[in-house]
């Protein structure tokens, strides 16, 4: 948990107009200041548990609120995942690269494809057109 003060910092840094408290990029900023300070708690406390699943649980509520942010406001996903050098947003980031790469690759497959009997299709019309001319004579 976050003292009072450093939250208010928090906030300040990362809000989106005045009396923002509760934006996603506020709400990641204080995750990630919450998960800092407890990867501090666990180096000294080895063997406390309930702070790991604290942890845990504060790191995937994170991670979908990125996921969220990425989806609706791209730009402020990349500017924040910058600004508090997050290494799951440069995951994310790869992760939807590569997805976008390979959308890409299927549509070129596709586009050939359909290219590809477009061009059978007109040498079949071909064909038969030469083949009723030849019958004609």
């Amino acid at each position: 948990m976050l003292d009072k003060k450093t939250k208010q910092r928090v906030i300040g840094k990362f809000k989106i107009h005045e009396t923002d408290t509760g934006s996603s990029q506020v709400q990641i900023a204080i995750l990630t200041e919450e998960i800092k300070k407890l990867i501090e708690h666990l180096q000294q406390h080895k063997h406390d548990h309930s702070s790991r699943r604290g942890l845990l649980k504060k790191v995937g509520e994170r991670r979908c609120l990125l996921k969220y942010l990425q989806k609706e406001d791209e730009k402020a996903f990349y500017e924040l995942a910058k600004e508090l050098k997050l290494k799951i947003a440069k995951k994310m980031i790869e992760e939807e690269q590569e997805k976008l790469r390979l959308e890409q690759e299927l549509l070129a497959r596709q586009e050939a494809k359909i290219k590809l009997a477009a061009e059978e299709n007109s040498e079949e019309i071909k064909n038969k057109s030469n083949s009723k001319k030849e019958d004609e004579k």
